[in-house]
């Protein structure tokens, strides 16, 4: 269950990277927890021999401070990368619909940028996004698979921006579909 915090928390992002996912994330965390904030959001992944976690984490201003002048001392100590920035809430959002976009595609060094451009040129936000590559099982093609979480603007016309999507894909031979934003569970 998730609560919102109190109109005094203010917001910390805070990205790591570093070779161990369980440390990083043990440690963090912990370190966390120890000085009151709560993690409000979070993300781990590896990719090749580094592991990257990002957790955005909420507070008040005493207790962000305290962490903020803890972890550039650990980053030096654990020989990890670190980087953080204050946020706020985004309660002022426009109002917009979730969709994913999901793309299977030869892999193109500019296909993930082509994409993102794509949906820039239209003012639509991206929330989220994921690719990785592989080699096709039997011919052996490197390829590419992409998600994307996009935000569509209430006033976007669904069936317009669906044609506008599925002909640049057609365009760029992209196997794609675009569709509502469901919940796990």
């Amino acid at each position: 269950m998730s609560t919102q915090p109190g109109q005094r928390e203010q917001y910390l992002v805070i990205n790591v990277m570093g070779q161990e996912t369980t440390s990083l994330a043990s440690l963090l965390t912990r370190l966390c927890t120890e000085h009151r904030c709560q993690i409000v959001s979070s993300r781990m992944s590896r990719h090749g021999s580094c592991a990257v976690l990002l957790l955005q984490v909420s507070g008040n201003w005493d207790a962000l401070a305290r962490l903020e002048a803890l972890l550039p001392p650990l980053a030096k100590r654990e020989h990890i990368l670190l980087s953080m920035s204050r946020s706020h809430s985004l309660d002022e959002r426009p109002q917009a619909l979730p969709y994913n976009v999901f793309v299977t595609a030869a892999q193109r060094p500019e296909l993930v940028g082509e994409l993102c451009n794509f949906f820039q040129q239209l003012s639509i936000d991206i929330e989220e996004l994921q690719s990785f590559t592989y080699q096709a099982q039997h011919t052996g093609t490197p390829m590419l698979n992409l998600t994307l979480t996009i935000a569509i603007p209430a006033q976007t016309q669904l069936s317009w921006l669906r044609e506008q999507f599925l002909d640049f894909c057609d365009e760029l031979n992209l196997d794609a579909v675009i569709e509502p934003w469901r919940p796990l569970h």
